[in-house]
């Protein structure tokens, strides 16, 4: 048998250590120091299933802009119809249903441009969050403005695109010797420009609805709303491309395998 501490000499202590490792008489056993405190490693989470979600819901968006549009054809068809000939056969019922469709048609989309927006900020936080393990040098901004940056007014036409950026260039770096690699923003910009069209379109239409009360005007404002409904289902195709794109580069990133992946919330 011997010593439970060097392995080297026989024990002579009834805790099994030899003379050598027990020390002076009733010396303690020497303590091990308390490993130092590490901070938790950052993860990598897959934006995988909100980006799905996120074109779901985008499909919808778009599906609804269009049932607006049709509501609108409807509702505007009735009112020329009825200028032309001095609404003498102009038929009141039909123009109740035609209004009550128009406007069930703008509460639809109202509740489906709230909650992609929610998943949309879900998502953009998630991937600014991943952009910070990538390259954490190439993020202007905190990664809560993330989520921050879309409530600020009039600078959230621009905070939004400035962090999308960064996270752009930080997930597009996968060449593994060490070159850069610059993927074309065309795609963002136009994601970006989309919005911001669509933003001040709709702000736009939503005074000239509320100001109209002769038939002209609100026949103009009809038309508008339309036209502006019409450019929202392409911005929302290009919010589903620059989603999709977005996310299979931070995939393709990720694979590199040189980041600490997990699935810690």
């Amino acid at each position: 048998m011997l010593c439970s501490t060097c392995r080297l000499r026989p024990p002579v202590t009834d805790d099994g250590r030899c003379s050598n490792c027990a020390g002076p008489a009733g010396a303690a056993a020497p303590v091990p120091p308390a490993p130092a405190f590490v901070a938790p490693q950052q993860y990598l989470r897959s934006p995988d299933g909100l980006a799905k979600a996120l074109v779901v819901l985008l499909s919808l968006v778009a599906v609804t802009d269009l049932l607006a549009v049709a509501a609108g054809l409807n509702l505007h068809g009735l009112i020329t119809d009825g200028l032309a000939n001095d609404f003498e056969t102009y038929d009141e019922s039909a123009a109740t249903m035609a209004d009550n469709l128009y406007g069930s048609a703008g509460v639809l989309q109202g509740v489906m441009m709230l909650a992609t927006g929610i998943v949309f900020i879900v998502w953009f936080r998630r991937v600014r969050l991943n952009a910070e393990v990538f390259d954490p040098s190439m993020q202007p901004m905190a990664p809560g403005w993330a989520v921050g940056s879309w409530f600020v007014p009039v600078a959230n036409l621009v905070l939004p695109r400035r962090i999308a950026g960064g996270i752009w260039t930080a997930s597009a770096q996968t060449n593994t010797d060490g070159s850069w690699r610059t993927v074309p923003a065309t795609l963002m910009n136009l994601w970006w420009g989309g919005w911001v069209c669509t933003l001040l379109f709709s702000w736009t239409t939503t005074r000239l609805s509320r100001r109209a009360e002769e038939v002209e005007e609100i026949i103009d404002a009809t038309e508008l709303t339309m036209a502006s409904d019409a450019f929202d289902v392409v911005a929302a195709v290009l919010a589903i491309l620059f989603v999709r794109r977005l996310t299979r580069m931070q995939g393709e990133r990720a694979a590199l395998g040189t980041y600490p992946l997990g699935t810690r919330a």
